[in-house]
């Protein structure tokens, strides 16, 4: 009962009064609130700049999900010696992850900005008009997945070597001795005992890219031009403070709970099949 009390009070009552919201036509200027039913939704589904940054969402998520768990393997395959070197090297690989996105994301800034450290780099190597990482449309949605890749980069690196510490030696070494290569060891042991590690990261991290927005507000606001960069939770925040319309702003966040807990079964019941059948 505690337990359901407590799920009850912080997760499902703000989640139903969220879906409540949105069916209303609530602004903060005006005190009398009508309930519109779906409108709101109906509205948001034929607005195109609403399109515009679920659309950007789902790229910031497929990019972050791909490069951070091949990536993430990648660099566990190297750290899994032991020694005093490569548990430091762990330690820097996994400081991204708790400082604060915002933290990170100004880290970022200075990168990647047209006079940051990445720019003048170039331009002391002779390229006379280096990119706009953060302001040129060609590139700043893939700046922001760069950054958001960065910073998610230890978590993924540490439940790697978490599974890979969990394959017994025995095997590798029977499997040396039967002459298996280091690419056949690692496609016949390494990687099907690697499914768990895999289906956490996956929807850990398409679930932390489906709710992007520090990185948003501080590397671009949402830029350059019109909506750039905006994601669905750029959309909600900027809907509910700056335009001052949280019955928009609710439906916004009612769409993307949707998407998301679609997303995340779906992906999450496809990766569990996988590791029943290997």
């Amino acid at each position: 009962m505690p337990t359901l009390a407590v799920f009850t009070a912080f997760v499902l009552a703000p989640i139903l009064w969220t879906l409540y919201i949105g069916m209303t036509d609530e602004r903060a200027t005006r005190p009398k609130t009508s309930f519109v039913g779906l409108d709101n939704y109906r509205l948001l589904i034929q607005d195109e700049g609403f399109r515009h940054s679920l659309w950007n969402t789902v790229i910031i998520t497929v990019i972050v999900v791909l490069l951070t768990n091949v990536l993430g393997l990648a660099i566990a395959l190297l750290l899994r010696k032991q020694g005093r070197l490569y548990s430091l090297l762990r330690s820097v690989y996994f400081t991204p992850v708790i400082l604060s996105a915002v933290v990170v994301s100004v880290i970022g800034r200075s990168i990647l900005a047209d006079k940051g450290l990445l720019n003048s780099t170039l331009v002391s190597m002779g390229v006379d008009n280096p990119p706009g990482w953060l302001t040129d449309p060609s590139y700043a949605l893939y700046s922001v997945s760069g950054i958001m890749v960065w910073q998610m980069l230890g978590f993924a690196v540490v439940v790697y070597l978490a599974g890979l510490a969990g394959i017994p030696v025995e095997l590798e070494e029977a499997a040396s001795l039967d002459g298996a290569g280091p690419w056949q060891q690692f496609r016949a042991i390494t990687w099907p005992m690697l499914a768990p590690a895999l289906t956490i990261n996956t929807v850990m991290l398409m679930i932390s890219s489906f709710k992007i927005y520090d990185q948003i507000a501080v590397l671009t606001n949402g830029g350059p031009g019109t909506d750039g960069t905006a994601t669905v939770a750029f959309d909600v925040v900027r809907t509910a403070f700056s335009e001052q319309r949280p019955g928009v702003a609710s439906a916004m966040a009612g769409i993307m709970l949707v998407v998301v807990a679609i997303a995340s079964v779906t992906t999450l019941r496809l990766l569990q099949r996988r590791e029943a059948n290997l």
